[in-house]
Parts: structure tokens; C-alpha cells; sequence
């Protein structure tokens, strides 16, 4: 989108949620869509005389992330009250971590455009979720549940060096991408599991920054997109009629597409953050952390950046593959076998593979197809011993069957024929039969040479090679 001539400054904060079994500070169950109010007690609740335990997995996993983001890991840290009312926050205080978070100094590298962009992270920190307000038309006023109290969150702040909608958007699919393959959160947005709150301000090249402004809670990728090039508009146009732009809280509403004014921007001593008097100091031993960083496996975004560079894949490509664990464990097996083209290998998970586990809801591994059986089947197809629509069918009986591609192409007869003089025969009878299509193709209707080949296609019931009846039929119309 147009500026105007202005530079875009964008800073997110990620809030992730843990897939934790219980919550962070009680022994609640961590679990998305049970019955309202039925996980909570009386310290996720903030009941007087409660006492809240950290739970051990939210520190790990967040030090997974923090190692996965080249940060510095606090092996002494605290947590702290961040005091504020809200009608979903029973305790009116939120444990979070405030000057000593445990993770710090980190940065994520992105590719946009081909182009890697190195985004800077200030701090990875852990707290609690608050509870959730539920409006509907079927009731009046507004209920609380309060299951997601005390759920247990990371969140990730990124230095202000984002410069477009696009490079956000590309920031906060990497962060997904690598919280889902660590295994410490599923990613799931229509549940919640991710949230950011976006900071946008605008300014002159070479000028100071500008005055940012905050817009809380966006809950899609798309809709985050929507919000920075809205907000980005809103502040350029204010500045350009002389106006001033205010620290200031804003929420998106993206069935609108617009935001609207919240609060005024609290600054972190409107909150009145103390240290946490009912938890212990967080000590880590650096063997436990020593554990937990070699455990980190090949990130997405080095596993994009290195399908593009040793296997010459599209960077959309690559980007598709990499998003899913399972696609790009089925890839890696499939390319080590060495039977087939590794751009082969790609269209194929990512067509008629993803087709199926769609229409199925079922994972790769789920489908029951070994990556041995679709080299097989695939290497038919890449030598024209098959069709590609005829490749499509044995896959389907494949996977009904259980059977190898070589037993059943050769059962139905679906060997694709290639030698030459047959498919002449065949060729020189559909042109002998159909002078009007040769008219039209050296009139200029080129749709006839399509036609045609239909036509040796349908005479050769299937099996002749597509390929060498089209180039035939080329020099014949050549003439």
C-alpha cells in the first residue's frame, strides 16, 4: 500500500498459549472448549488464603522458545503483580514478569520476497491468561468464563524493526510455525492459542519515530494486515491535516475494518508492578537449560530457506511445505529416496496429499501411504509410463487398496503408450478425420489443437502419451 511517502514502524507482542496439561499456578486442566466455569478453582480464582505453584513445564517451555529465538535466558528471575480491574480478571491482578524477564536479546530471521529480514526480540516473558467476556444476542449484558483464567502464556515482543503489513505477517507465521514444532503450543487461532497486540506509528524517512499507538487483541494473521494498514492510513492522514497522534489504545474490530479509540496508553507505572510475594525466585540449573537447547529441532524458517537452496524450490513452495510438520517430514522421506525429483516430490504433497487430507481431516501419516509407494508411483509418472490423470487414479486405489502402483497399473492396463509409430497411426487417423479442427488451428483458433488432442487421446482409450501426440500433431499442422 501507498504511504505518501511516510515509513511504517511496526512492534508486535505475541501471546501464545502453553498446551501444558494444567494451568500455570493450580492443577486445573489446560484444555480449549470444556463446559463454561468447569475449570476453575479457588487459585486460578484468587480465592483469600490460596497459594498459586508455578508449574515447572511453563518455565521449560518457554525457554524452548527462547532458545529457539537466539535469546539470552535469565537462569534468575521473578515474576511480578501487574495490578489492573477488569471484569475477566477475579484477582484484579495479573502474575506476570516484569524488569527480569526469563528470556531476553533474542531475534528471528524472516524471509520476505526472497530476502531475509533480521526482527530484533526484546523479551520472551511467561504470566497467565485472564478469563473471557461472552456477549450474545441470546442474553442481555455480558457473562464471564472463566475456564481461561490462569492458562499459561509466552509473550513475545519484538523490537520495532517490522517496515510493512507484509513483513508482519511474515514474522507472525514464522513465530506459529516455530511454537508448533517445538510442541509447546498448537497454534490453533480459532481457539485462542495466539493473539498479538500490534504497536504501529509513521514518520518522515530519516526523522525520529513517531508517536505509536497500540491496537489490543487481534486474533488473525489477516486480520493483524488489515489493522497495521488501516492504522498506518488513519495516522498518516491525521498528520497530513495538521493534526498530532496521541499515545493511546485502540481496538480493531475487523468485521468493520476500522478501529476505534479504548483508553489511553497506560504506561508501566499505571499498573504498579510489585514482585510476586507468594512465588519463589525462578532459579535454572544450566544443565536442565543445556538439555532443553539441544532438544531444539531444524526451525521452519531454516528448514525454508534451506528447501529453497538445496532443492531449487519456490519460496511459496518451500513456505507451504515447511508450515505443517507432517508435509515436510513426508517430503524429507521422500526426497532421500533418490528415485524422484525433489519439485516432483513438492507438487505432489502439496496437490493431491493436501486434497486428501483435507477432504479426510486426516494428518499424512494418517493417510497410510508410505513414501516408498509414492516414489513408485510418482517415478511412473515423471518417465510417462502413466498419465498424470491416470497417476491420480492409481493413487486413489492405492490408498483404498493398500496395493503398490505396479500391480495396479499392470492389472488395468493403464501403461501409458509411447512408441511412436502406434501413436503415428493413431495420429495420422484423427487429423484424416477431422479437416475443420486443422482449418480452424491455421485460421488462428489455437483451442483446436486441444481438441484434437482429446480426440488421440480418446482413439488411444487413455493410454497414448499426450505429450508426443500434441508435438505429432504440431508438425502436421505446421506443414
Amino acid at each position: 500500500m501507498e504511504h505518501k511517502g511516510y515509513e511504517v514502524v511496526i512492534g508486535l507482542e505475541v501471546h501464545a498459549e502453553l498446551n501444558t496439561e494444567s494451568k500455570i499456578y493450580c492443577s486445573c486442566k489446560n484444555e480449549f472448549g470444556l463446559e463454561v466455569n468447569t475449570q476453575c478453582c479457588p487459585i486460578c480464582m484468587g480465592m483469600p488464603g490460596t497459594l498459586p505453584t508455578l508449574n515447572k513445564k511453563v518455565v521449560e517451555y518457554a525457554a524452548r522458545m527462547g532458545y529457539a529465538l537466539n535469546c539470552s535466558i535469565n537462569r534468575v528471575c521473578k515474576q511480578d503483580r501487574k495490578n489492573y480491574f477488569y471484569p475477566d480478571l477475579p484477582k484484579a491482578y495479573q502474575i506476570s514478569q516484569y524488569d527480569i524477564p526469563l528470556c531476553e536479546h533474542g531475534y528471528l530471521d524472516i524471509l520476505v520476497d526472497g530476502e531475509e529480514r533480521r526482527i530484533g526480540v526484546t523479551r520472551i516473558h511467561i504470566e497467565e491468561d485472564a478469563g473471557k467476556l461472552i456477549h450474545d444476542d441470546s442474553f442481555s449484558g455480558t457473562l464471564v468464563d472463566f475456564n481461561r483464567c490462569g492458562v499459561p502464556l509466552i509473550e513475545i515482543v519484538s523490537e520495532p524493526d517490522l517496515r510493512s503489513s507484509k513483513e508482519a505477517k511474515a514474522y507472525l507465521d514464522t513465530i506459529r510455525a516455530i511454537l508448533i514444532y517445538l510442541g509447546i503450543s498448537d497454534g490453533k487461532m480459532q481457539e485462542g492459542s495466539i493473539r498479538c497486540d500490534i504497536n504501529v506509528s509513521v514518520h518522515r524517512p530519516g526523522e525520529p519515530f513517531g508517536q505509536r499507538t497500540e491496537m489490543k487483541n487481534v486474533n488473525t494473521f489477516s486480520g493483524a494486515v488489515r489493522a497495521i494498514e488501516y492504522e498506518a492510513a488513519r495516522q498518516i492522514e491525521l498528520l497530513e491535516s495538521g493534526g498530532v497522534i496521541s499515545q493511546e489504545t485502540r481496538r480493531w474490530d475487523d468485521a468493520k475494518g476500522q478501529n476505534t479509540l479504548l483508553r489511553s496508553k497506560e504506561n508501566a507505572e499505571d499498573y504498579r508492578y510489585f514482585p510476586e510475594p507468594d512465588l519463589s525466585t525462578i532459579v535454572l540449573e544450566q544443565a536442565v537449560l543445556d538439555a532443553i537447547k539441544a532438544s531444539i529441532p531444524e526451525l521452519p524458517n531454516k528448514k525454508l530457506v534451506r528447501y529453497m537452496r538445496e532443492f531449487a524450490l519456490p519460496e511459496e513452495d518451500a513456505r507451504l511445505l515447511v508450515e505443517q510438520m507432517d508435509k515436510a517430514a513426508y517430503f524429507e522421506e521422500l526426497t532421500a529416496l533418490g528415485k524422484i525429483k525433489p519439485k516432483s516430490a513438492s507438487n505432489w504433497i502439496l496437490g493431491d496429499i493436501s486434497r486428501l487430507t483435507n477432504e479426510t481431516g486426516k494428518t499424512v501419516p494418517e493417510l497410510g501411504l508410505p513414501a516408498e509407494r509414492l516414489a513408485e508411483l510418482i517415478a511412473m509418472a515423471e518417465t510417462n509410463r502413466i498419465s498424470s490423470s491416470a497417476a491420480k487414479a492409481v493413487l486413489e486405489e492405492m490408498l483404498k487398496t493398500g496395493r503398490p502402483a505396479e500391480a495396479i497399473v499392470a492389472e488395468k492396463g493403464l501403461e501409458q503408450v509411447s512408441d511412436t509409430s502406434a501413436l503415428q497411426t493413431i495420429v495420422d487417423e484423427v487429423v484424416a478425420n477431422n479437416q475443420k479442427s486443422l482449418d480452424d488451428y491455421r485460421n488462428g483458433k489455437t483451442n483446436a489443437l486441444g481438441f484434437l488432442v482429446g480426440q488421440c487421446m480418446k482413439a488411444s482409450k487413455g493410454k497414448g502419451n499426450p505429450a508426443l501426440m500434441k508435438e505429432m500433431l504440431l508438425k502436421i499442422l505446421q506443414q
